[in-house]
């Protein structure tokens, strides 16, 4: 087991090939004296190390220790089995994979009170749904993990990506409340696992904000562990360090398609390769920096579909700045008179209400507690002199309040 504790060191330490070194000393071990629990560990350090570098052989390792640590009933292996299974699918986008190993493994841990894990994965879940553009479903999911007292740190970190990028790509406030804590949280592991998305998140939301020279300094740091050791997690980096306007053409090399297609110059390529992968956000970021104005067009529909006011306004821009007329600014406030004296959080809470959401929906939307949200309700319902939530949007739709 020491080779194999070895190997998971190098392994969160992004030394891939130590990894690689100390696991294959400890199966090689394990199998010839029968100790399957250090086989089962061993394997899914090495297929973890492999599949985040890339190499298909990782998956096999690791599909390996799940189905050796089930027939042993290893539980706590099961379940760290899972997780990796699942986590390195979705950073390979490869998201049906991976919800079916998240829906499996987090049943498998609630079933034995293996809640820790059950919590690190629900928060993948979360950046699974992110990624798909399901941005209320990752959104209640994140804020299950966040709301928990026994989630630990590095479990609260993607879950806070999560809202940061949520926020930023929404417009909402808070994203950098949610992205400080995660960046301290990941730099007090050290691990690139963690750093990495961190770092990506953080340049998306500077490149959101207009603030493009910013990137460099948020993604450099990580950026440079991933030089030393490349592997997946690069890619994003150096996705948005070039749509920010840096080249990074030795760390390229090593990025695998979709991200390799825009950084090549070929974004519809790129975009079609999200939308294959069911990434919507992503193909629309893609079509963004094409070169026809008419696949910009197409990305500024999408984007403002989805909800992200900031990066469909850095589109609209772009298109009015190379004299394309007629570019819509996407569906607009109302600018009627509010005259139910609604407060500009009641509004919103009045907009969910008339789209039939229940309280708990609009919890995750507005990241309020459902307790807030019933109060919000009845204040809603008493200044418009109505009952039910029906009867709420029915009379705001009347009076002009919402659009139906």
């Amino acid at each position: 087991m020491a080779y194999s504790n070895m190997a998971q060191l190098r392994m969160l330490a992004a030394d891939r090939d130590g990894a690689a070194a100390w696991g294959g000393r400890a199966i090689a071990l394990a199998e010839h004296l029968g100790e399957t629990e250090t086989l089962v560990h061993a394997l899914n350090n090495v297929g973890t190390a492999e599949r985040v570098k890339g190499d298909p052989g990782g998956t096999a390792k690791l599909e390996r220790s799940l189905a050796l640590a089930l027939e042993a009933g290893l539980e706590e292996h099961v379940a760290r089995a899972y997780t990796n299974l699942a986590t390195s699918a979705i950073d390979a986008h490869d998201h049906a994979a991976g919800d079916r190993l998240l829906e499996d493994g987090i049943a498998y841990s609630h079933a034995r009170d293996l809640d820790t894990w059950a919590l690190y994965m629900t928060g993948y879940a979360a950046r699974s749904a992110l990624d798909q553009g399901r941005w209320d479903r990752a959104a209640a999911d994140a804020a299950a993990v966040l709301d928990d007292p026994a989630a630990t740190g590095p479990t609260r970190i993607t879950p806070l990506v999560v809202i940061g990028s949520l926020r930023a790509r929404r417009g909402d406030p808070g994203a950098w409340a949610a992205l400080d804590e995660a960046l301290a949280l990941a730099r007090g592991t050290g691990e690139l696992q963690r750093l990495a998305p961190v770092a990506a998140a953080r340049a998306e939301a500077r490149w959101l904000a207009g603030e493009d020279a910013a990137v460099d300094e948020e993604t450099a740091a990580a950026l440079a562990l991933t030089l030393a050791q490349p592997d997946v997690r690069m890619s994003e980096l150096c996705l948005w360090r070039r749509r920010a306007g840096l080249r990074d053409d030795g760390a390229v090399a090593h990025v695998p398609e979709p991200f390799a297609l825009e950084l090549r110059g070929r974004a519809e390529a790129a975009a079609a390769h999200w939308d294959a992968l069911g990434c919507p956000y992503h193909a629309a970021l893609a079509r963004a920096h094409a070169g026809a104005a008419r696949t910009q067009r197409r990305a500024l529909a999408e984007l403002q579909r989805l909800g992200a006011r900031p990066a469909a306004a850095r589109v609209a821009r772009a298109l009015r700045e190379r004299g394309v007329r007629g570019v819509r600014h996407g569906p607009r406030a109302t600018t009627r008179a509010n005259p139910a004296g609604l407060t500009a959080r009641e509004l919103e809470v009045l907009a969910l209400v008339a789209g039939g959401r229940r309280n708990a929906e609009i919890a995750a939307r507005l990241f309020l507690s459902e307790r807030t949200v019933g109060h919000h309700v009845s204040a809603i319902l008493r200044k418009l002199d109505v009952e039910t939530r029906t009867q709420a949007g029915a009379e705001a739709a009347r009076l002009g309040i919402v659009e139906r």
